[in-house]
């Protein structure tokens, strides 16, 4: 198990439909993959349509990356996917403390 607080987990979190467009992104900027989560959104204001309340699905792809690659990652989002865009993404930062089972192209990550 590895230590270390270099590395990150980064949660993103875009509408539904826009998995590849981030996916896109985190490569360009050196992210080896990515687990994307279905959920759904819920806000203060509800839609309504014939009386079943409309939720807004989303997705939260999560990928962990040491801390310069989240940096990147954050930036391009923000830049190119942010919440004034149609994604309306967001994303945030995680430390780790320990780390099993993740191994990074230059074996960074331990075994």
């Amino acid at each position: 198990m590895e230590s270390s607080d270099k590395i990150k987990a980064l949660f993103i979190v875009v509408n539904a439909g826009y998995t590849d467009t981030i996916m896109d992104i985190i490569r360009a900027e050196g992210a080896g993959g990515a687990t994307v989560i279905n959920a759904r959104g819920e806000g203060s204001h509800h839609e309504m349509f014939m009386g079943i309340t409309v939720d807004y699905e989303k997705e939260i792809i999560l990928t962990i990356v040491d801390e310069a690659t989240a940096k990147r990652i954050m930036m391009a989002i923000k830049e190119n996917a942010g919440w004034k865009s149609p994604l309306h993404g967001i994303c945030f930062l995680m430390p780790i403390n320990d780390i099993i089972g993740i191994r990074a192209g230059t074996n960074e990550f331990g075994e």
